[in-house]
């Protein structure tokens, strides 16, 4: 969901650094990077090792973190450019979408609220469910598992590094549509197709995703 059908990515790279940087993390930008794609609490948790601070609890902090996210998103939060361009697609071929996230249900349910997407998808499923966030394949393919789904006939859009790793190890296809700069990052060479934008998929690219994914001969996905 994050960065990749919202362009939510700045609004936590905000609330981050407004947080953490509060409580004397030096953190830019880049540093917010670092974590990008894991769940809310190993971030807290992974500054909070970096650069221990007095006061809330790694705990604490994640929830005033996701507080300010959905605070800004629903200041100034924007879907990303293809977004509707791109479930469209999944709806002409009869597949069952689902979101699986790193963040919380309550950021998810605002979000998609907020923008009129929650009826696009049979079923929500967050890390936050999960012992371990992306890169560990865990939320895929629990959510496989929910909508009923074998996870090698998946397909999994992702924008984040450890998105793409995680859809990999659960023997999914993945469209990568890597944030602006983000596209060097070694982990997007695993994606069967990675894009500049959603609007940049159409009929001739599904195929050579389901192509790379099966094989010439292999099953549609």
């Amino acid at each position: 969901m994050d960065g990749l059908l919202i362009d939510s990515e700045i609004l936590w790279h905000e609330a981050e650094i407004e947080i953490l940087g509060g409580l004397g993390v030096p953190l830019a930008v880049n540093g917010c990077r670092t974590t990008k794609g894991m769940f809310v609490q190993e971030v807290a948790e992974y500054w909070y090792g970096q650069y221990p601070w007095d006061g809330p609890t790694p705990g604490e902090v994640a929830v005033a973190i996701v507080d300010r996210v959905i605070a800004l998103l629903l200041a100034k939060g924007e879907l990303k450019s293809g977004a509707e361009h791109a479930i469209a697609m999944c709806a002409a071929r009869g597949l069952p979408m689902a979101v699986a996230s790193s963040s919380q249900y309550r950021l998810i349910d605002v979000a998609l609220g907020h923008f009129g997407l929650r009826k696009h998808f049979a079923l929500i499923h967050s890390a936050e469910d999960e012992p371990y966030g992306k890169p560990h394949p865990a939320v895929f393919l629990t959510a496989a598992s929910k909508l009923g789904a074998v996870p090698r006939r998946c397909l999994v859009w992702e924008d984040a590094p450890a998105g793409v790793i995680a859809a990999k190890a659960a023997s999914m296809a993945c469209i990568a549509v890597p944030e602006e700069g983000e596209g060097h990052h070694p982990a997007f060479g695993l994606a069967d197709s990675v894009l500049g934008s959603l609007f940049d998929m159409d009929d001739d690219r599904w195929a050579a995703v389901v192509r790379h994914h099966f094989g010439p001969a292999g099953d549609p996905l």
